[in-house]
């Protein structure tokens, strides 16, 4: 079983699994940082300082113990008070989007550049079959016959 287990784990495609895993949770980091920390801002620039990650309605009530701001989105999640946070669902709603589109730009750009590898790619004439080529021959015989 452990040999199979080795045999299975050192198959290309599971290490390119593994390695895609990585460089997309890395990946995943840079986009949410890109959103989060400069798009985001910018977005709420332009509609008037408005911050979409700390939108939320509060569901229920909040604990009586409770002594933080009841605007504080983190704050009263913490608390375990049950939210709906639209804001923070808008922000990855926009994190999905970029990660999309900027798989599709790299998923576009290799086809077309294996398309291009294609077409320079000089193509060698298929092999003949062996029973076409003794088919000729004999035509070719039965012609010089005649």
């Amino acid at each position: 079983m452990l040999n199979d287990f080795k045999t299975f784990v050192m198959r290309g495609n599971v290490l390119d699994l593994a390695v895609a895993v990585i460089i997309g949770a890395a990946f995943g980091k840079i986009v949410t940082s890109l959103t989060e920390d400069v798009i985001m801002p910018v977005i709420g620039k332009i509609f008037g300082g408005l911050d979409f990650s700390g939108y939320f309605v509060r569901m229920g009530p909040v604990p009586a113990n409770y002594t933080g701001s009841l605007s504080d989105y983190a704050a009263l999640k913490k608390a375990g008070v049950p939210l709906l946070g639209y804001g923070q669902f808008v922000t990855q709603a926009v994190n999905f989007l970029i990660i999309a589109f900027i798989i599709f730009v790299m998923v576009r750009a290799v086809t077309r550049a294996m398309a291009r590898f294609e077409g320079t790619k000089t193509v060698a004439p298929a092999a003949e079959p062996a029973d076409v080529a003794l088919l000729r021959e004999i035509r070719d015989e039965l012609r010089s016959r005649a």
